[in-house]
């Protein structure tokens, strides 16, 4: 089963500056790759940006519209990391449009992998941590409302807490939130996920990957989903600058590989975002969000 690829030309165009942590090249850098593989693939390069009412699903309205309007406070602005302008509104509306289409397209032809997502720390008053509103929380919603799916989980294997993801969900009991997540990190005051597995900081490859099994298996067996979105975040592995987990780049694939083939063992949708991932050094972080791709593909096994 080959999954539908989306991606916006907007997801690096940003005008961040040399000193911004957030590394804002990789989604071209990954694309560029992706496309260097000359296999047969299905990309959507433009799908339709989010709308204000898919917004607010999820998020409160005053916050929605204050950012699209540019009248945020200067403390709101540096909590979500991004200076505001223009542009990044539009590349926000952009990217989850993108995870939206993505959750549908899972729906229709089982899989899909968003080159960009993930954005868990976003909460429903405020953005945090380089997100401004939580896009895997607003897909699911939003395929609930058009009865698209019943019950959506977000399986959150980012290296941080999916805290915003838990706060906005506790509010939509048809949303069953799961973060396996490193304790000592941030965020420094973790929110109740339905299911949280907090792992210690170093943990290697074998302790995480029997935990990762764990988490789908229990996700999947008590709350029976319809869909599954999957934050798939590069920052467990062992080279990342605000990771502190000590995960083989083969540790990583086994994730991802796993995720993907237990849901189309069980044929369950999955529609999948990159997460974060903080190394300086672009070339080695474009090669662990490349796992999942990998992973999505069987002939991508070997490059």
């Amino acid at each position: 089963m080959k999954p539908l690829f989306f991606y916006h030309p907007l997801y690096s165009s940003l005008p961040l500056g040399p000193k911004h942590r957030f590394p804002i090249n990789k989604y071209k850098d990954l694309f560029s790759k992706l496309c260097g593989t000359g296999l047969d693939l299905s990309i959507c390069q433009d799908p339709p940006p989010a709308t204000l009412e898919q917004l607010q699903l999820c998020h409160d309205q005053q916050y929605v519209e204050a950012f699209i309007r540019g009248e945020l406070s200067e403390k709101a602005i540096r909590k979500m990391g991004f200076p505001w302008t223009e542009l990044l509104v539009e590349r926000t509306l952009q990217s989850i449009g993108a995870s939206i289409a993505s959750a549908e397209a899972a729906l229709k032809h089982g899989i899909a992998l968003h080159l960009s997502g993930g954005y868990h720390h976003a909460y429903r008053e405020f953005g945090s941590g380089f997100c401004i509103f939580n896009d895997l929380a607003i897909a699911a919603a939003h395929c609930i409302k058009a009865q698209k799916a019943e019950r959506v989980l977000i399986f959150d294997l980012d290296v941080h807490q999916g805290d915003g993801t838990a706060q906005i969900c506790q509010n939509h009991p048809d949303i069953i939130t799961c973060s396996v997540h490193c304790q000592q990190n941030f965020p420094a005051i973790k929110q109740h996920s339905d299911l949280d597995f907090p792992l210690e900081r170093g943990c290697k490859d074998q302790e995480y990957l029997e935990t990762v099994q764990q988490a789908l298996q229990m996700s999947i067996r008590l709350y029976q989903p319809d869909l599954v979105l999957y934050n798939a975040g590069a920052d467990i592995y062992q080279g990342d600058e605000l990771g502190y987990f000590d995960i083989s780049l083969e540790g990583v694939y086994q994730r991802d590989s796993y995720v993907i083939n237990t849901c189309q063992e069980l044929g369950l949708p999955l529609a999948c975002a990159l997460g974060g991932g903080y190394q300086r050094d672009i070339k080695q972080l474009i090669q662990v969000h490349w796992q999942l791709i990998r992973a999505s593909l069987p002939s991508m096994s070997t490059l």
